[in-house]
This record gives structure tokens, C-alpha cells and sequence, in this order.
């Protein structure tokens, strides 16, 4: 299996069935968790040197913070029905989820000096956004981009009809090249539609020292250190992912495969 390829667990005692952590990863900037958490189940932490975006996958929960209570968030029984609603954290600080159903939630973190006063990112605020064209399109939820407020956390979520690529053309952002491309770690959280389900991902770089091709199933997580990452979905398995990103800037900028000038990004 390749080391790109975090596969869940059972739920330890915080409910938590993936953990990446930038030592498990050998990265510096991305850490990531799903929990899965039952109705009246509660997860609370202390902060810390990370700030954090609280992502309702599925399900509700009563969410709050030592400066603020958010209520009830969540309003989808499946990431392929509705919007996601998510709540940002800032460093050094506590926060508490509680489910009122069950509840998947992810748990999204990154390094952050002073951070954002914490607030709510509600499912009506979002707005679904069409890109790519014949069989290269694919709808993204924006939660967190290079304009909203946080200090270097990137989060959206993307769903692609099945026999559609996304992230294509492949494109990088591993090499700091100011105006052109930044470094930015990043996390792919996948869900399929269909029960057994799965999309291929590929990650590799130009000179092919890392050339992964992973067969990714529902619930999985890859990781993507640097290098091209496409991601194609066999028709009839409808995908989801969740995109964290972070690096030393907070904006996502990236050089497009020079083998594939000739399709544009959209």
C-alpha cells in the first residue's frame, strides 16, 4: 500500500477514525482528523499552536468556543445532499463539539501565530461553484480560500459526477516561486456514492522520483507532499473530497503540468 494512503480505523475513545499528524505525515504545516461521534457524544480539546476548521460532514452538532456558542450546524445526511457548514477556531483556544445525531466531523489544522476570532460558516452562506467543462467537470464548496479569514488554513470540498476528472490537469504547488506558485501541503478526504466505490488518484512529480497511482476508497485520506494529484472517478461512482491546504503563505497558487499546456485549467 502506498504511504500516501491512510486508510479509517475503529473509533478510538474521542471518536476519532483518522489521524494525521505532520510527524505521522513527515511534513510540516497539515494536520487532519475525522471523528465519528454519536448523538449526545461529546469532543472537546484545548488549544494549541494550530488554528482549526471544524468541518460538519454529516450529520449535526452544537458547536461552541471559549469566546462563543454557535448552536446547532449541520443540515446533510450525505456530502452529496447539501451544503457542508464549518467553524473556525484560532490558536490557543478551547472548543467543544457535541453531536445532536450522528455525526461525522473533520478536524482541520495548520500552524498560526494570532489566528481569526473564531466564527461560523454557515450552508446557506456558501455558494456552489460549476468549474471545468465535458467530462472535467466538478462542483466545489468554498469554506476557506485565499480570502477568507484565517491565517494559512485553505479548505473546500469538491464533488465530481462519476466518469469526470478533478484536479485536472494536474497541477503542483510544491516549489515557492513568487507571483507563480507557493508550497502548500495538502490532505484529499474521499467519500463515494456508490457502496464499493472508489476513484483513482495519482500523485507524481516530474522527474518521477514519486509516482503513486492509488485505487482510493470511501472514507480514505491521501496525502500529497508535493506533486501533480489528479483524481478521475469511474462512471456510476459520484466523488467527494475535502482539500485541506496550508504552507508558509496563505494563497494558492500552482504551475500547471507542462505535458498538459494545451488543456486549460478551469
Amino acid at each position: 500500500m502506498s504511504k500516501l494512503l491512510v486508510k479509517p480505523h475503529a473509533p478510538d475513545a474521542e471518536g476519532i477514525v483518522t489521524r494525521i499528524t505532520p510527524r505521522s505525515a513527515g511534513w510540516k504545516y497539515i494536520g487532519f482528523e475525522v471523528a465519528h461521534l454519536q448523538a449526545g457524544q461529546t469532543l472537546t480539546r484545548d488549544g494549541n499552536d494550530n488554528e482549526i476548521c471544524l468541518v460538519i460532514i454529516t450529520g449535526k452538532a452544537d458547536i461552541s468556543t471559549a469566546e462563543k456558542s454557535f448552536g446547532i450546524l449541520g443540515e446533510r445526511i450525505s456530502v452529496f445532499d447539501g451544503k457542508p457548514s464549518a467553524v473556525y477556531v484560532p490558536p490557543h483556544m478551547k472548543w467543544t463539539v457535541k453531536a445532536t445525531t450522528h455525526l461525522e466531523i473533520a478536524i482541520c489544522q495548520a500552524p498560526a501565530k494570532k489566528g481569526v476570532a473564531p466564527y461560523a460558516i454557515r450552508a446557506e452562506e456558501i455558494e456552489t461553484v460549476k468549474r471545468g467543462s465535458g467530462t472535467n467537470v466538478r462542483y466545489v464548496n468554498n469554506m476557506l480560500t485565499d480570502t477568507d479569514p484565517s491565517e494559512s488554513l485553505l479548505v473546500v470540498e469538491v464533488i465530481t459526477p462519476g466518469g469526470n476528472w478533478s484536479s485536472y490537469p494536474p497541477h503542483k504547488h510544491d516549489t515557492p516561486i513568487e507571483g507563480k506558485e507557493t508550497y502548500l501541503e495538502e490532505t484529499y478526504y474521499h467519500r463515494n456514492k456508490r457502496k464499493g466505490g472508489y476513484v483513482f488518484q495519482r500523485v507524481y512529480t516530474d522527474d518521477r522520483s514519486l509516482d503513486e497511482t492509488m485505487s482510493v476508497y470511501d472514507g480514505e485520506t491521501v496525502m500529497v507532499p508535493k506533486g501533480y494529484h489528479p483524481v478521475g472517478a469511474p462512471h456510476g461512482c459520484d466523488s467527494y473530497y475535502l482539500n485541506v491546504m496550508a504552507g508558509p503563505t496563505k494563497q494558492w497558487k500552482f504551475s500547471q503540468s507542462p505535458d498538459f499546456a494545451d488543456i486549460a485549467f478551469q
